[in-house]
């Protein structure tokens, strides 16, 4: 339920009522919107609890909610939830785009791509430390070394970087070195692992399980936010069907939805959610149609010879095409480019 505070009400009162949900067992969570403040119930609740709390000073109305996932609904907070990354404010009216490498395979790699990427306009710079693959006997990334690989990407370029988290032990190491941390699709309900991420200081980003349905990506996502983390962004990185032209298939209908059902941001990856390519221009154009708040674009300077997923990464040129060809369609749809491109050609 939701506890929708009077427009004049204090700080006290405000106390008073979270006071009385710790009593009963409860947790509150408080949400201060441009038109009101409200404090979400989260627990199990029971009948009696809405006249009780309605009785409190300062308190207009109780509302109960119907849907299961809470902090991450508009119910919850009506206003779009915007995080600030550095210089880059993801969920705005600029658009963030994180580029790079799936994977961090060497030193010179890396710099090269986020020069590059920045160059074209992208704003985050992506790659892979820790790597989950379907065989044991794929590359699995450098691990810590990667992590001091796009520190030294970042103090160079500037660009902020976000990388995955496998494991809860790995978390705290992780968020010493990133600006945001991404909870891959394998690990959408390692719950275990949300409560960790949920108790940084920084910000997260969750994919879609690939076999994932709309709430239940909501409900993992409630994990951390119950946890106290409010700087959450969402990604739809494509679903597991029946189709095998692709990798995966691009769901552009689930940016909508998140965007009707929650306040978080969503970023478009349409590289994992095609495995080609030649398909991730288009779709990544969908997405920013659909609404999405960015992009998730995997970039090397050698697809041919990428340890990781070389068939859906961009070349420097093709990334360059990309941001070329979105910025017509953002202006379409009120959103604009996060830079400039620098007035150099990538080669």
């Amino acid at each position: 339920m939701l506890v929708v505070m009077k427009k004049d009400s204090t700080e006290q009162e405000m106390e008073g009522v979270m006071q009385k949900l710790t009593h009963s067992g409860l947790a509150g969570h408080i949400s201060r919107g441009v038109e009101r403040t409200v404090i979400g119930v989260v627990g199990q609740t029971f009948p009696e609890l809405r006249d009780t709390l309605e009785l409190l000073p300062g308190v207009e109305e109780v509302i109960p909610i119907s849907k299961p996932y809470k902090l991450s609904g508009r119910e919850f907070k009506p206003d779009d939830t915007t995080i600030k990354v550095g210089d880059v404010l993801i969920g705005g009216n600029k658009l963030a785009i994180i580029a790079g490498p799936c994977a961090v395979e060497t030193e010179r790699q890396v710099l090269e791509t986020a020069r590059a990427v920045k160059a074209a306009g992208a704003n985050i710079l992506r790659g892979g430390a820790f790597k989950p693959s379907t065989s044991p006997y794929q590359f699995r990334g450098l691990g810590k070394q990667g992590l001091e690989i796009l520190a030294l990407a970042r103090e160079e370029t500037g660009l902020p970087f976000i990388t995955e988290v496998l494991t809860p032990q790995d978390v705290e190491l992780v968020a010493k070195y990133a600006d945001i941390l991404q909870i891959g699709t394998r690990n959408m309900q390692n719950f275990i692992l949300l409560d960790e991420a949920g108790k940084v200081n920084k910000p997260v980003m969750l994919k879609r399980g690939m076999s994932a349905t709309i709430q239940e990506w909501l409900l993992s996502a409630e994990y951390i936010l119950a946890q106290g983390n409010r700087q959450l962004l969402l990604c739809e990185r494509g679903i597991r069907t029946f189709e095998t032209h692709t990798r995966n298939t691009m769901d552009i209908s689930a940016i909508p939805i998140i965007k009707k059902l929650s306040h978080l941001p969503i970023i478009g990856d349409p590289s994992h959610g095609t495995g080609k390519w030649d398909l991730v221009t288009p779709m990544a154009l969908a997405a920013i149609a659909a609404g999405a708040d960015g992009l998730m674009i995997e970039v090397h300077p050698n697809p041919d010879e990428a340890l990781k997923d070389g068939a859906q990464s961009l070349t420097f040129e093709n990334f360059e095409q990309l941001m070329q060809r979105l910025a017509p369609v953002a202006a379409s749809v009120g959103r604009e480019m996060p830079v400039e491109p620098e007035e150099v050609h990538v080669e």
